[in-house]
């Protein structure tokens, strides 16, 4: 996947990211702000390698910072808690300069950002909050209540109940459909469930949708680890316990792709996806490869589109002012809450893909080749 971790537009984002506020904020490094990128050392710990998407992150994160000239120690976690907190203790040790940590559990690294805050090392949490703890200096990510937004929207147009743009039909329905949620200690599942919620709330309430199993909390939604094993069971258990009178799930909001995967294994293995038991309308996340291929072929429905390439270089774009001894520009001071202190924050926008916009949106933009959607596998 060395092709999705070029500099796309690195130097843009260099320009525009980075703004002098005179250092001396709470994660400027002033110790570094004269010294070569090539004598400093950024850790960059990542949840696991399990998933496609994270794979990705690690290495355009890795091939950036490097290509910046900074040495980099990238470290993946295979979603044990103490395993990634072991790896931020020795990065730390190992003398790090900056920190960009995507959390397994948000609220579980407490002791090693206090290490990292005593000894005035820059923390930048990484797609996922990480929470609890005022020693957390930078956020990126994307707008994930707008995420969301997408997916509850997507799986209306599916159903179509709304158009893509939200427009209500006059649909009718009644639609059955079920929820799934991501993982309960990861603080975007909570943005992706809500904003998801809103949008299908009101066709929730005037009967358009039925959620039949009557699970429409997140706490009954949630899938530990955003797991695709756990999601299929679940799936399962819904269909034994709500469907068993005859009647046929029309859609089901999921909001990651492996989740996706999950769910549409456990309902082929029910005899769903024939022209007498159709597929339900399924979203997603985050436009993986084998996914993608279930999106052309009329499978899935929809995932959304986060580049992570552009996450990346926002990343740098804040590693590097922290390092320079600045603030990074940050597009959002209000909404990232960590429980201790308001986050600030850069957002990047999202896209919705459905199957005639992987053309234009995922292989034209070099994403992913023809070849790579065709056969459903990455290079």
């Amino acid at each position: 996947m060395n092709k999705k971790l070029g500099l796309t537009a690195l130097g843009a984002a260099l320009a525009l990211g980075l703004t002098a506020c005179g250092g001396g904020g709470a994660g400027s490094n002033n110790d570094t702000a004269d010294a070569d990128p090539g004598d400093l050392t950024i850790g960059v710990a990542m949840p696991t390698q399990t998933s496609e998407r994270w794979i990705a992150d690690g290495e355009a994160v890795e091939s950036q910072l490097e290509e910046a000239g900074y040495d980099v120690n990238l470290q993946f976690a295979g979603d044990d808690i103490p395993t990634q907190a072991q790896q931020i203790d020795q990065m730390i040790t190992e003398g790090a300069d900056l920190l960009i940590v995507a959390a397994i559990d948000g609220t579980a690294l407490s002791a090693q950002l206090q290490n990292a805050a005593d000894q005035g090392i820059p923390v930048i949490s990484y797609d996922r909050l990480i929470r609890d703890t005022e020693n957390v200096d930078f956020y990126v990510s994307f707008d994930n209540y707008k995420v969301g937004v997408a997916q509850g929207t997507a799986l209306l147009a599916g159903l179509g109940v709304t158009d893509k743009d939200g427009n209500p039909t006059g649909a009718t329905g009644p639609f059955n459909v079920e929820l799934f949620a991501g993982s309960l200690d990861d603080n975007n599942a909570g943005f992706f469930f809500n904003g998801a919620y809103d949008t299908l709330e009101p066709f929730i309430e005037d009967g358009t949708l039925v959620v039949k199993s009557g699970q429409t909390s997140i706490e009954q939604a949630a899938t530990l680890r955003w797991s695709q094993e756990t999601a299929q069971r679940r799936m399962e258990d819904l269909l034994t316990s709500s469907y068993s009178d005859g009647s046929v799930v029309n859609g089901v909001l999921s909001p990651y792709d492996g989740i996706s995967r999950g769910i549409i294994t456990a309902l082929q293995n029910a005899g769903y996806g024939t022209d007498a038991k159709p597929m339900p309308v399924i979203t997603g996340q985050d436009a993986e490869i084998a996914s993608v291929k279930l999106i052309q072929d009329g499978v899935q429905s929809s995932t959304i589109f986060k580049d992570t390439r552009q996450l990346a270089e926002q990343a740098v774009t804040a590693a590097e002012a922290f390092l320079e001894g600045e603030e990074p520009e940050a597009n959002d001071t209000e909404t990232y809450d960590n429980g201790v202190k308001v986050v600030p924050s850069y957002l990047l926008p999202v896209e919705t893909v459905y199957a005639e916009d992987i053309q234009s949106k995922l292989i034209d933009s070099g994403y992913w080749t023809a070849e790579e959607v065709a056969s459903g596998q990455s290079d």
